[in-house]
């Protein structure tokens, strides 16, 4: 099939005319796309739904956060440091390859050079082979996370992944890269690729021997179009050009909500939105009252009022309520007269330059919430050069940390408050990965201390504890820059049955979507 060009395809969207969905064939709008076939490249939700579509991982998350079979039918806690997990002995990968332990293991030691996901698997020191069926994974002291990372381990098709092509190493993985894994999968999830043009479009078709009958999903075929304007998404759901978006703009949603035909989906999220205030880039951001006054001086009430019109969460620390970190009292502090007192006494009454960056395809409104936040520091004299960009190019510049303040949105990984922490706020440490988001270059070893005896220790009340001390830390030094929890809303064609198969994730279970 000849691929539109994408111009084109979203003119067409727009009026209707490019695509017609049948009961068992939909297609999907998304602001953007993935940006990469290898679930191991990078650590984001972009990648991470297209695992869920290509890949099956050990266990799932349910809505409710609790843990389903997937590759893995049945798991035991052997002793305090080993966790043994029993394979489905009926599953095939997209290649024809039958999955056994030595796919899990080889996944897992790839995972483990992985710079994006080698700190979620830091704690394990091996994952070995019992039988044909049957993995432990061992940990070098005791970790109460184990299947929330298990919820990461995507197995791959280790057969076709191994050896050379063109010279190159197949199994590499190679961030921003053109490698053999991010143009070629084998995988033994729901969905196979059948076309795939960074930008323009992807189209899956379902996997004729998936492993589970059991399923209640209908869809054959689904093709997912990148659609990076707010208006235009709608435009193409209201016409009938696609049968699902995401996301629906919170200006949007009356319109959708009264529209006959389509419904609105919305889940309450846990995803941080903040900035990261670069130390090394910018010397005056390693004065802790700058970096107080620029926390001060945003008025996160105003941002989530204004522009994500009420569709999120007010933040004053990386931790939801309900995760065990939050400390209630660590609340939002806008206060500008406070903010200007702190410049004065930095010596920054005059203000100074800063440059930033933000994607404008990523978060909801995140575009706009930078342009709000840069006119914001100007009230304290802080002049900011922003540049936003599309996503595809924005991660590349992240990687840099190339802005004295780039916007990150961050959902914990394991639904656990040390992961923001281990991410975004540990010293940067390539060898462990802790750390690897951190471009504000944050560094107290008593966070890295705390956050490590937390990771090791299984009891919950002690556990907490920590972590509450590292947010009333980070609170007092500034570390970051919160600005909310993003909230998730989804518009789709009345006959799709979509709340089942979304989740605070944003990891919707396609293979499981129902189409009346």
């Amino acid at each position: 099939m000849k691929f539109l060009k994408s111009k084109l395809t979203i003119a067409l969207l727009a009026t209707g005319l490019s695509f017609s969905a049948a009961a068992a064939d939909i297609t999907v709008a998304y602001d953007s796309d993935p940006v990469t076939l290898d679930p191991h490249e990078q650590l984001s939700g972009g990648v991470l739904q297209m695992s869920h579509m290509l890949f099956d991982p050990l266990v799932r998350f349910t809505k409710d956060f609790d843990f389903e079979a997937r590759i893995a039918e049945k798991w035991e806690r052997v002793n305090e440091t080993t966790f043994r997990f029993t394979l489905r002995k009926d599953v095939k990968f997209h290649s024809g390859n039958a999955l056994t332990a030595d796919d899990v293991v080889w996944t897992f030691e790839r995972l483990k050079t992985s710079g994006d996901f080698k700190g979620i698997f830091a704690p394990y020191s091996e994952l070995k082979k019992v039988d044909d069926y049957t993995v432990e994974i061992i940990s070098s002291e005791p970790y109460p996370l184990v299947l929330q990372t298990a919820t990461y381990i995507f197995p791959m098709d280790s057969k076709f992944y191994s050896g050379e092509m063109d010279g190159k190493d197949k199994s590499s993985i190679v961030k921003h890269g053109n490698s053999f894994a991010s143009t070629n999968v084998s995988g033994t999830g729901p969905f196979v690729v059948t076309s795939r043009e960074q930008g323009v479009k992807v189209v899956y078709e379902r996997f004729a021997d998936y492993w589970d009958t059991n399923s209640p999903g209908n869809v054959d075929k689904l093709t997912l179009v990148p659609i990076k304007e707010n208006a235009t998404r709608l435009a193409a759901l209201l016409s009938g050009g696609v049968d699902l978006i995401n996301p629906v703009a919170p200006n949007d949603h009356k319109r959708v909500k009264s529209t006959k035909g389509i419904e609105l989906t919305t889940v309450s999220g846990t995803r941080l939105i903040s900035f990261h205030m670069n130390q090394n880039s910018n010397e005056a951001l390693r004065d802790v009252r700058v970096r107080q006054a620029i926390v001060h001086a945003i008025n996160n009430d105003g941002i989530v009022k204004r522009i994500m019109k009420g569709f999120a969460t007010t933040a004053g620390q990386q931790s939801p309520e309900g995760y065990v970190g939050h400390v209630e009292s660590l609340v939002p502090r806008y206060d500008l007269k406070k903010a200007k007192q702190l410049m004065k006494e930095a010596g920054y009454e005059k203000g100074f330059n800063l440059s930033m960056m933000a994607p404008n395809n990523r978060y909801v409104n995140d575009a706009q919430i930078a342009q709000a936040t840069a006119s914001m520091l100007s009230k304290i004299g802080i002049k900011v050069d922003l540049k936003t960009m599309p996503k595809a190019q924005y991660w590349p510049e992240f990687d840099k940390c190339s802005a004295d303040m780039m916007m990150i949105g961050w959902h914990s990984d394991t639904e656990d408050s040390a992961n923001f922490s281990e991410f975004l706020t540990m010293t940067r440490d390539a060898e462990t990965g802790k750390g690897a988001y951190n471009c504000g270059y944050y560094a107290n070893p008593k966070v890295d201390q705390l956050v490590n005896q937390a990771n090791a220790e299984t009891d919950p009340a002690k556990r907490s504890e920590m972590l509450k001390e590292v947010e009333k830390i980070l609170y007092n030094e500034a570390a970051f820059v919160p600005l909310h929890w993003q909230d998730l809303a989804w518009g789709a064609k009345s006959n799709l049955q979509v709340d089942p198969i979304v989740n605070a994730l944003n990891f919707p279970y396609f293979g499981d979507l129902v189409v009346k």
